[in-house]
């Protein structure tokens, strides 16, 4: 097994959980797969090797000063509000040494600091939500896509705020040692291992506005218990009581989003989460989402997703004998 340098960035105001999520999911890697020599060698480097104070208050105190660290096989730039302001020798330290490593990876806004050092450029990437807008704005030479946990271009990865970094982490190491390591390790952590790169950042229920008016509101939540019900414009306006063309009009001015945009969506994640997590046949499952027919939910994934349902199940849904076998193993302490 080939060792792979992991060396994680500090900085001033430094978001925890950037920088801990991925540690412990690389290093959890390597105790499961016996010896953490074997697998990842996890280091933290400061500009000039002193503590760093995170956002939330707490001190990191880094491995070395970058200029002394080891070259990396995976350079991972966490995120943080101290990354709102500018850092030159950072930013230089990253363009020189960028370049070489491997592999690239940012978590939340650390997606900021690879784009001044110009390692985004002419790549699609994503960073926390409430940052795509200025990120596309100040780099447009970047492709920034608001919406998934991560994104994968070549050799540079970026992810969303915060958990998406664990999520990332454990891609990569899926890819790295196998998905049985991926799964132990996620099972011990007591997170989701199938969570895809292009799940979007937030629930449909959390992407979109919630309603002004109380009417709106009320259909908003009857749309997202009842994906299998008539869910036209029509039946909706009857239940706010308002004409349809009020309604949609309304509905869209609170919102963001069309009915039908809304209700594609709530049943796409609805559809999602039963693949995911039940073993229900497709044909039950686009019923259950109010699609109508297999052919109808097919659609509806392959435009959304870009894949159809039983494919997305077959990335996705975890097989009975990996979570066995996962469960039978354990992450052991140190020897």
């Amino acid at each position: 097994m080939t060792q792979r340098t992991v060396l994680v960035v500090l900085f001033d105001g430094v978001q925890s959980l950037d920088v801990t999520g991925p540690v412990e999911v690389f290093t959890g890697a390597g105790l499961c797969a016996g010896d953490t020599r074997d697998a990842y060698l996890v280091r933290t480097a400061s500009l000039d090797g002193g503590p760093v104070r995170t956002s939330s208050g707490l001190t990191l105190v880094p491995d070395s000063a970058l200029a002394d660290a080891p070259a990396p096989h995976t350079l991972l730039v966490p995120g943080g509000h101290g990354t709102r302001g500018q850092d030159p020798e950072l930013t230089a330290w990253l363009r020189e040494r960028g370049p070489h490593a491997q592999r690239l990876v940012s978590v939340c806004t650390g997606a900021i600091r690879l784009a001044e050092a110009g390692l985004l450029e002419g790549r699609r990437a994503t960073t926390h939500w409430a940052y795509c807008e200025k990120l596309a704005r100040d780099h447009p030479g970047i492709d920034v896509d608001p919406d998934p946990i991560y994104v994968r271009d070549g050799h540079v990865a970026t992810s969303a705020g915060v958990t998406a970094g664990i999520d990332l982490a454990l891609a990569l190491v899926e890819e790295d040692l196998g998905r049985e390591v991926a799964l132990t390790v996620a099972r011990h952590l007591v997170v989701f291992l199938r969570r895809p790169g292009n799940q979007a950042q937030f629930s449909v229920q959390l992407a979109a506005q919630t309603a002004r008016r109380e009417p709106l509101r009320e259909v908003q939540q009857w749309i997202t218990e009842h994906p299998a019900d008539n869910l036209s414009v029509e039946a909706l306006a009857a239940r706010a009581r308002l004409s349809p063309r009020h309604f949609a009009r309304s509905f869209q001015a609170d919102t963001g989003l069309t009915p039908g945009k809304y209700v594609e969506r709530v049943r796409i994640e609805h559809a999602r989460r039963l693949l995911e997590d039940t073993s229900d046949g497709v044909e039950e499952i686009s019923r259950a989402c109010g699609y109508g027919t297999p052919e109808a939910m097919r659609r509806a994934f392959v435009k959304v997703l870009g894949a159809a349902p039983a494919e997305y199940r077959r990335r996705f849904h975890p097989a009975p004998a990996a979570a066995a076998g996962a469960s039978s193993r354990h992450i052991h302490p140190h020897r």
